[in-house]
């Protein structure tokens, strides 16, 4: 249960050429290339870690001033499934500010997104002379490529809506992005309408400082303060839409039904089945009346609107709290769960008549999951996040593959030296924000994800995450 980011600090725009040179000397004899396992190998006095650009399709850093503990991309009218860069994305988020009065929700866009779609195996071996400053790393080593994504710096165009307290989650409605959702720790849930501010940015070129945009007092389409306290979990139906679920730290759960576009009534007597803290709420992606929560109790239950308050089923699924679930929308029968105690488990929902729904468990992370999700184009790949400051993706159709891996460092020429103890499930492990709180991917862009932390945001498009889809599906 690692919700609040520790002393929140308003980011400051980074002088970029401050971080080089402070990097190892380029006459130090090269040793073996050697994976670097985080929370296993220490870094020597004078030793730093330095991203390697070459790892990345794209990879970009900013921030809206104020950290965020929770994001969402705003889902746009740019193209259904985007393969070409430059790319452009739109997302909501809420503050994390040292003051109540300084808080506000950013509906901001993000363009000029720039990149390179890498080979994964290279032609030749590489040299070791890479630039690895991590503010950019798509266009210093590839600006003699003309262009498959473009070169620059992304752009930042922000609007800032006042609000009162800290935002513990915000939402997006799927079917109506314009419609937004957020927990606050005042213990009110707010529905918003952004479309005013998503028009007024995708209308505009020009770039905008964080700290000098303009804050707007709006007034939310909807404020509840039903719940007996503040809460974190929250989730629009992606089958009917309008419909919302919202828990508390009091155990609570409370459906929002929607009257018109813009008003809901809200079930005043809420769904009850945990002993402890809601802590996150999932729909079912094809069952209208189905959704899935977790708790600090340790379990995770299943309910069906249509049956009462209680749960349908509910199972012991991790020895602590459990933080975060995920459903998977193209395998409607697996479930997500991460816990404070670092570990995530796959359940299949089929197997909960026999006992064990866990399929798969993975104890790789040595600190709490802050954030899970499955892909939404890929049905075996999840994102998950951790307080230990890594970000990892999981491939879960994969097994070891021995003669698979000499081919592989035949072409590559060179001995990688992986540990034989990190999972073969183990696709990607991204590095470099501090505290990291909650990662989404981007459904129009394969291969995209996000990510929030206590020093801003990344957007990252490893290279080894290659969609299958048909490179001329373009929309």
């Amino acid at each position: 249960m690692v919700r609040s980011i520790k002393n929140p600090k308003k980011a400051k725009r980074k002088n970029k050429d401050a971080k080089k040179g402070d990097g190892s000397s380029s006459s130090a004899p090269s040793k073996p290339t050697k994976v670097w396992q985080p929370g296993v190998d220490t870094l020597e006095e004078g030793e730093e870690l330095q991203c390697d650009p070459t790892a990345y399709n794209s990879l970009h850093a900013f921030h809206i001033g104020w950290p965020c503990l929770s994001f969402d991309i705003v889902r746009d009218s740019l193209g259904l499934v985007r393969n070409e860069f430059p790319h452009t994305v739109y997302f909501v988020a809420g503050t994390q500010a040292e003051k109540p009065s300084w808080n506000s929700i950013g509906v901001f866009k993000v363009s000029n997104i720039s990149g390179k779609r890498r080979e994964l195996v290279p032609n030749k071996p590489a040299t070791g002379d890479a630039d690895m400053d991590s503010e950019s790393s798509d266009s210093d080593d590839d600006s003699e490529d003309e262009g498959e994504g473009g070169s620059g710096t992304p752009i930042l165009q922000l609007r800032k809506v006042a609000h009162q307290g800290c935002i513990n989650r915000i939402r997006a409605m799927s079917q109506n992005p314009h419609i937004c959702a957020s927990w606050a720790d005042t213990g009110h849930v707010q529905v918003w309408d952004f479309s005013s501010h998503l028009n007024a940015l995708a209308e505009s070129e020009a770039e905008v400082n964080p700290g000098a945009s303009s804050v707007f007092n709006q007034t939310p389409l909807m404020k509840f303060g039903g719940h007996k306290d503040e809460g974190y979990a929250i989730d629009w139906s992606p089958v009917t839409p309008g419909r919302l679920l919202t828990g508390d730290c009091k155990s609570c759960i409370h459906l929002w039904e929607p009257s018109s576009d813009s008003t809901w009534t809200v079930d005043a007597n809420p769904f009850v089945g945990h002993s402890a803290s809601v802590e996150d709420l999932q729909w079912s992606p094809t069952e209208a009346d189905v959704f899935s929560s977790c708790s600090v109790d340790g379990h995770i239950a299943i309910w069906d609107t249509r049956l009462g308050k209680s749960p349908v089923t509910s199972f012991k699924a991790h020895n602590a709290d459990v933080n975060v679930i995920s459903w998977n929308r193209l395998a409607s029968c697996m479930l997500a769960s991460g816990s404070d105690d670092g570990t995530f488990s796959i359940h299949d929902l089929r197997l909960l008549k026999g006992g064990d729904s866990v399929v798969a468990h993975f104890e790789y992370h040595k600190h709490p999951i802050t954030s899970i999700e499955w892909s939404p184009h890929e049905g075996s790949t999840l994102a998950v996040s951790s307080a230990d400051n890594q970000l990892t993706i999981w491939d879960l159709s994969l097994e070891k593959d021995e003669e698979e891996e000499a081919e592989f460092k035949a072409k590559t020429q060179e001995q990688v030296n992986a540990p034989e103890d990190l999972p073969p499930q183990l696709l990607f492990v991204h590095q470099g924000q501090k505290d990291l709180k909650e990662l989404h991917w981007h459904s129009q862009i394969p291969g995209m994800l996000v990510s929030t932390a206590a020093d801003g945001f990344n957007i990252l498009m490893p290279s080894n995450i290659q969609s299958t889809l048909p490179q001329d599906v373009g929309v």
